[in-house]
């Protein structure tokens, strides 16, 4: 078996298999890309790049637009952030105690945030 390819994304079996441009599951059957996100996730599993990913398991990039999805406090704000805000053109980084993210969110300023509290729009 070759250790450089991903589990099936249907069922996790491990004996997936190139078949041309895809990857083929004997298992359960399932085809898909041989790029992408699967490919994203393994190398990441394999000490590449980190994907973050949001609340519902989106993978977040730089530049995307991404939605609060529970109510946030904030230091010194009696509002705090409310679920739904909308917050454009964040930067990923590798933050402190999980702060994955760094934005601007209008009325509040450059903040960072944890991606388990936004998903993306």
């Amino acid at each position: 078996m070759n250790e450089n390819l991903p589990p099936c994304p249907e069922c996790s079996g491990v004996y997936t298999y190139e078949m041309g441009a895809l990857y083929v599951c004997p298992e359960c059957g399932h085809e898909w890309p041989a790029g992408g996100e699967a490919a994203a996730e393994a190398e990441a599993e394999a000490g590449g790049p980190k994907v973050i990913k949001d609340a519902v398991g989106n993978v977040l990039a730089d530049g995307d637009t991404v939605t609060v999805v529970k109510t946030l406090k904030v230091k010194g704000s009696p509002t705090g952030i409310k679920a739904g805000t909308k917050v454009r053109n964040i930067r990923l980084v590798d933050g402190v105690d999980g702060h994955d993210i760094d934005c601007k969110v209008d009325g509040f300023g450059p903040m960072q945030l944890k991606s388990s509290v936004v998903k993306k729009a």
